[in-house]
């Protein structure tokens, strides 16, 4: 399979719900599901590459395959746009995908349960995982934290803060592909064919006019709840994180860019220590945060959820 597939469910909200878009990779009756949540300003399909890597190197290993399922969190993506920005906050993103769990385990029952979590997408897993009481299929067999922990750099979350919401009109893929490798420096070394195979999901045109300027496809007021994070706000919040962090009961694997600004290297070793007592593999020229596209943490991921 060359590409995922597309579906929908509607997720209750405050207001009149809305439809949460997912991309679904291998066999769709397999037990064996993978759930990949992305980050702040991205979508599911940046989960392309290891979601092909993962289907082929299962299907190697059963016939059963693998599942993976890679949600667009709301406002992103395929999914709907909020009525009330103030939901655009990690607890009602966790809700979420719990609604996505039921409905998974309703098409075809889960036997065995993974996720990959990517910035964002890792403390939304946080949150599901540090739960043991919350209505999931069954509980989550093997982690992946890829840059994010229970305490995050302040300097980060005002770097990010400032550009998030941000979304701009460009006049081609390569114009929108360039800008977002500016804010992006993090993400370590690409070639330009993988820059641009990470881009092009996040472009849609302004509208149906011909030669219309492209803009992100995000909500610009993903950002309002985001910017009203303070210093003092986000330490409180890290005794929340760590106490979800320690009743974790899956296996863990930390990644971590050796560059990161967001996860310290201090943060990242403590989580090797308490908790889940995490495998912790760091990624050379890499910042906040490794992309899963290389073979290198490709193979890392794969190795963990299918050895």
């Amino acid at each position: 399979m060359t590409h995922p597939l597309l579906n929908h469910l509607t997720c209750p909200d405050a207001g009149n719900g809305h439809r949460m878009a997912y991309w679904q990779w291998g066999q769709p009756d397999s037990s064996h599901v993978v759930l990949c949540v992305h980050g702040l300003t991205r979508q599911g399909r940046d989960f392309d590459a290891l979601a092909q890597a993962l289907c082929q190197r299962a299907g190697q290993l059963s016939s059963r395959g693998i599942r993976v399922v890679c949600p667009d969190v709301a406002g992103r993506g395929e999914s709907d746009w909020l009525e009330d920005p103030m939901g655009y906050q990690v607890p009602a993103y966790a809700a979420d995908m719990l609604v996505l769990l039921a409905h998974l385990q309703a098409q075809a029952p889960v036997a065995v349960l993974d996720w990959v979590g990517t910035s964002m997408g890792g403390l939304i897993g946080l949150v599901v995982c540090g739960q043991p009481g919350l209505p999931v299929p069954v509980p989550v067999n093997k982690l992946v934290l890829n840059d994010v922990g229970p305490a995050l750099q302040w300097q980060a979350i005002a770097r990010i803060g400032a550009y998030v919401g941000q979304a701009g009109h460009f006049k081609t893929v390569q114009e929108a592909a360039d800008a977002m490798l500016a804010i992006s420096e993090g993400f370590g070394p690409h070639t330009p064919e993988q820059w641009l195979a990470l881009s092009r999901p996040m472009l849609r045109a302004v509208s149906a006019a011909p030669g219309s300027p492209l803009r992100l496809h995000y909500d610009p007021a993903i950002g309002s709840a985001f910017k009203l994070t303070d210093e003092e706000s986000a330490r409180q919040g890290e005794a929340v994180l760590w106490q979800l962090y320690d009743a974790i009961q899956a296996d863990t694997l930390v990644l971590r860019g050796a560059n990161s600004d967001l996860l310290s290297r201090e943060t990242a070793v403590a989580m090797t220590k308490r908790g889940p007592c995490a495998r912790l593999v760091e990624f050379e020229g890499v910042g906040h945060a490794p992309t899963l596209i290389v073979q290198d943490q490709i193979a890392v991921v794969s190795d963990f959820l299918l050895a």
